[in-house]
């Protein structure tokens, strides 16, 4: 389904902001940004937008760095390369990352820095700036990594998981493919390196905002509150 225009796009910027290091540059912008996610009209992705400002933006810089590091550095399991989730450290992912070099590169979005194409806040910066729901479409490719992601961090209890929930919000619902998907890389990980998340209930996957409701073993329906 498409977006009704321009009015209705998710704010990918501001989560791409938020989704990078604390550094002191972005910890000066707060203000800014709260102002920002203030001014959004009311949707679910601004009420996780909310949820997770209440904590970014009154603690501390050193407790956001030591909070962002834990959560998205020293834990593969919440890492921001989508592609690892699918692919692992395998040939289809230097396929799928030349893929994404190309696509931002058609559309004029120079990479900067270290970062591979597939970090999740370069991948919101594209759609943010994509025309029409280009950048939509290329979040939904990768809606299994991004389930991933959002069902580790809210077993881990981060802050962040508000702003996968956010993310999520906009996209479609799991397929019943990606569901499929989802279930077996959670058990087993991604290819060539067994570093899966702990298995889930099977209602609990794709039961986040945008995610729909997943069936359960009993033909029953469970969404998460």
């Amino acid at each position: 389904m498409k977006l009704p225009g321009r009015a209705r796009r998710p704010p990918y910027k501001l989560l791409s902001l938020l989704l990078q290091y604390p550094s002191v540059e972005l910890l000066e912008q707060r203000d800014a940004l709260g102002e920002a996610i203030a001014d959004l009209p009311r949707s679910p992705e601004r009420e996780e937008l909310l949820r997770f400002f209440s904590w970014f933006g009154s603690a501390g810089g050193v407790e956001l760095q030591q909070e962002y590091v834990a959560t998205f550095d020293l834990e593969k399991r919440s890492g921001l390369y989508l592609t690892f989730f699918t692919h692992g450290d395998t040939r289809q992912r230097g396929l799928a990352l030349l893929r994404l070099k190309r696509l931002y590169a058609a559309a004029g979005l120079r990479l900067k820095g270290p970062e591979l194409p597939d970090y999740l806040p370069l991948m919101l910066e594209f759609a943010a700036l994509a025309p029409g729901d280009a950048g939509r479409g290329l979040l939904g490719e990768h809606r299994s990594s991004l389930e991933l992601l959002r069902l580790h961090l809210r077993e881990a209890g981060s802050r962040y998981q508000h702003l996968a929930e956010a993310v999520c919000a906009g996209l479609p619902r799991l397929s019943g493919g990606e569901i499929e998907l989802v279930r077996r890389l959670t058990r087993d990980g991604p290819p060539s390196e067994q570093v899966g998340l702990q298995p889930y209930p099977p209602a609990d996957i794709g039961s986040g905002l945008g995610s729909g409701v997943v069936p359960s073993a009993a033909g029953s329906t469970e969404a998460r509150r």
